[in-house]
């Protein structure tokens, strides 16, 4: 039997460098890390994992004033996180899409481990 030569230590690192995406890409997600490093947005972005909501409904759910939750709905819009529709004068609001929902869910079964 025999066993696979483990690679060399140089030859891991170069083959890291060659694969590590660029720095503008790096920058890009950790803007995107920042953006639920806030328990407002995380709190928002968990009530629409749950069901679209207008601003009024969304600052009554948390307890809000409706100015502060549109405030945290414009960062989550810039970074693509949320989006909106109108339906007359009433603009919801939702994630924007299943991406979105997908981190929410590894990130809430990550810590319930």
């Amino acid at each position: 039997m025999q066993t696979e030569t483990p690679r060399s230590v140089p030859d891991t690192i170069e083959k890291i460098r060659d694969e590590l995406p660029d720095d503008e890409m790096l920058y890009d997600l950790a803007e995107l890390f920042k953006v639920f490093g806030d328990t407002t947005r995380v709190k928002i972005l968990y009530v629409l994992f749950e069901s679209e909501m207008c601003v009024n409904d969304l600052a009554q759910c948390l307890n809000m004033t409706p100015s502060a939750v549109s405030h945290q709905l414009r960062i989550l819009k810039t970074s693509k996180l949320a989006k909106f529709r109108r339906e007359g004068k009433t603009v919801y609001y939702s994630l924007d899409d299943d991406h979105v929902r997908s981190m929410i869910s590894l990130g809430m079964e990550h810590i319930a481990e």
